[in-house]
């Protein structure tokens, strides 16, 4: 781990559930130059307390209460350039992978990765580098050689993502798309979050226009 001139790099902890904060507190204290400076509960705090105490790494978990980690990842992205943002999680699906990525997260680990891995990792885009776990790293190479898919629109997304936006397109609230598509709400808040990262979205209201444009909705 590198060192740096400040003491040591400073890095955010965002994750909800306690005892993995607590672990994961553990673990970069057990690396040596790295100094725990906070730990958010929620993508909301995690955004205050990046702007606030202004870390050079936030670890941060997708699955968090209200503004996911997607959302609050662009958000840090886009206020704080000096703090990179390395996704921490359970979750390895493809989805969530490029929504992180395009969200402007520098690095993608999954929970359960080693000391050495998360070392590497804040090492890495401390200097300016990308890293990914090395079970979707992979995916990097298939997306840029796959060719692109005509005749769908927006074919970045899924066709699961490409129903929701239509029903987003149809007026429906996330309440009433989730009793549609059997989902809880907090999926349908996911299932946007990776929409507006993919599309480059600012908010539902946005995503409903680009979606009629496009012919999706009554």
């Amino acid at each position: 781990m590198t060192e740096t001139s400040g003491g040591g790099v400073e890095v955010l902890i965002a994750d909800d559930h306690p005892v993995y904060r607590l672990g994961l507190c553990n673990l970069l204290n057990g690396i040596g130059s790295v100094r725990v400076v906070g730990e958010a509960k929620t993508g909301t705090e995690a955004v205050a307390m990046t702007h606030q105490l202004r870390p050079h790494v936030v670890l941060m978990d997708v699955n968090l209460p209200g503004v996911s980690g997607i959302e609050a990842t662009k958000a840090i992205a886009g206020r704080c350039r000096d703090t990179s943002v390395i996704i921490v999680t359970m979750l390895d699906d493809r989805d969530t992978f490029f929504a992180a990525i395009r969200a402007g997260a520098r690095g993608y680990l999954l929970k359960g990765a080693s000391s050495q891995d998360v070392s590497r990792a804040i090492d890495t885009v401390r200097a300016g580098g990308l890293l990914f776990d090395a079970q979707v790293a992979n995916w990097v190479i298939e997306y840029l050689t796959k060719p692109p898919t005509a005749g769908k629109p927006f074919p970045e997304l899924t066709d699961r993502e490409l129903t929701v936006l239509e029903l987003v397109a149809d007026g429906r609230g996330n309440a009433a798309i989730a009793r549609e598509l059997g989902l809880s709400i907090k999926t349908v808040r996911n299932y946007l979050s990776r929409i507006f990262a993919k599309l480059r979205l600012v908010d539902r209201t946005e995503a409903a226009v680009r979606a009629r444009r496009a012919g999706l909705g009554r």
